[in-house]
């Protein structure tokens, strides 16, 4: 019973469970919201592009 208590009370992958949560949860929101993000990266290196031609 001693080694189950240890085991559960046990710390050190916390860190790698969170990491793989959180990246679970980026890519979730990625592939949600694809559309909306194609969007935006378009619209601002649209923005980019034009401003660049301005300067040259």
């Amino acid at each position: 019973m001693r080694g189950w208590n240890e085991f559960l009370m046990e710390e050190e992958a916390n860190g790698v469970v969170e990491v793989i949560l959180i990246l679970v949860v980026l890519i979730g929101a990625v592939v949600i919201f694809r559309k909306q993000l194609q969007s935006l990266v378009g619209d601002l290196l649209d923005s980019v592009e034009k401003k660049a031609k301005a300067i040259t």
